[in-house]
């Protein structure tokens, strides 16, 4: 697989374009702005893009969307609990079009031979979501704002909730092996690395609570 990274928007948001180098398809993950940067790259390396894979619904992911689905005809996917919802004044200011594909735990996303597993990961927002990439003996880990790099993801938004921040942080350092880590903001990492000097992580396996 080959992954792109441009960090876009005043939130400085990981937007990740995922793809097979044999067919070119592709995914983009997380548009959160600067729809202009992602759409020029695709074009510039004659990718098709399938599918935009949301982690979560917040805007700083989200402000892109419209753009790139309506220049690729691509798919969007996300998982409901995120879709336009207001939660004690929290307004997660996007609402999902209405051929948006709604995901949930276990399911696949195929984009040539790359394979996204689902893995629900809620605490910075109810619907947040870790995309797992595989394509062979490659794989990786998309974990929007549940696993930062020595961090985790706010949780004191309205529908937040650090007990399943900690839930989530945990089945994540459970998986057997090693991944590359790809958050939705700063640095890049590795799961192992995170298990051993992410604080969050190392309370969360000692069944620790916020």
């Amino acid at each position: 697989m080959l992954i792109k990274c441009f960090t876009v928007g005043a939130y400085e948001t990981n937007c990740y374009i995922v793809s097979d180098p044999d067919t070119l398809d592709c995914a983009v993950i997380d548009p959160g702005a600067d729809a202009s940067t992602i759409l020029d790259y695709l074009e510039e390396q004659k990718l098709h893009c399938r599918f935009v894979l949301l982690t979560h619904g917040h805007f700083d992911h989200t402000g892109a969307v419209a753009d790139v689905l309506a220049e690729t005809g691509a798919t969007l996917c996300m998982q409901q609990k995120d879709d336009g919802v207001t939660i004690d004044g929290d307004y997660y200011r996007f609402t999902a079009p209405p051929e948006t594909t709604f995901f949930k735990e276990g399911d696949v996303v195929s984009v040539g031979a790359l394979c996204f597993t689902v893995l629900e990961t809620p605490g910075h927002t109810p619907g947040s979501v870790t995309l797992l990439c595989t394509n062979g003996d490659e794989k990786a880990l998309f974990t929007g704002d549940t696993l930062f790099r020595d961090s985790c993801g706010r949780t004191d938004f309205p529908g937040s909730s650090s007990d399943d921040m900690l839930r989530s942080l945990r089945r994540l350092a459970e998986l057997p092996g090693d991944y590359e880590v790809y958050p939705g903001h700063m640095g890049s990492s590795t799961l192992e690395r995170e298990r051993r000097c992410n604080h969050f992580v190392v309370y969360a396996l000692r069944g620790g609570t916020l």
